[in-house]
């Protein structure tokens, strides 16, 4: 392996000290919020121990996680099919713009079309992040037209 290759794999319960770290981090960075850590540990566990919930892919360089997504699901009975919802997107600051993310997209892209009952990929952004946007759009995906309301307790 060169030192710029990126591998892409499945996480396992050995990322999960990586991936909460990361989530924490992407949190602080794109939101401004602080997270409780011990939650999130044992969200990120929880998806770890359980592929219903989702799964989480780990972008690694020289054996050095890099980067990370999660994948949900969200049937739609309109399509009789899954979409895949990517979320938890994080790459570390001095990886970013060097295919990071590219690798991790296309694979998510690859896995789905395996699947035979992905009819999607979504995901949302917050709408200040332009060079995340931006990102999205040079990957060739549209916005969309649906708002996102929410509730949360």
């Amino acid at each position: 392996m060169t030192q710029n290759q990126i591998q892409i794999r499945q996480a396992s319960v050995d990322d999960l000290d990586s991936i909460a770290k990361f989530n924490s981090a992407m949190a602080l960075e794109t939101e401004g919020k602080i997270l409780d850590f011990n939650v999130l540990h044992s969200g990120v566990s929880a998806v770890l121990a359980s592929r219903t919930l989702g799964f989480y892919l780990v972008a690694q360089r020289d054996d050095q996680a890099v980067g990370q997504l999660m994948i949900t699901t969200e049937w739609s009975d309109w399509r009789n099919g899954y979409f895949w919802w990517i979320q938890s997107v994080y790459v570390n600051p001095e990886h970013r713009r060097q295919g990071v993310f590219r690798a991790l997209y296309d694979q998510v892209v690859w896995e789905a079309g395996q699947t035979g009952d992905v009819c999607g990929i979504r995901l949302y952004v917050d709408q200040d992040n332009l060079s995340a946007q931006q990102v999205y759009n040079d990957l060739g995906m549209e916005h969309s037209h649906y708002f996102l309301y929410e509730v949360e307790f």
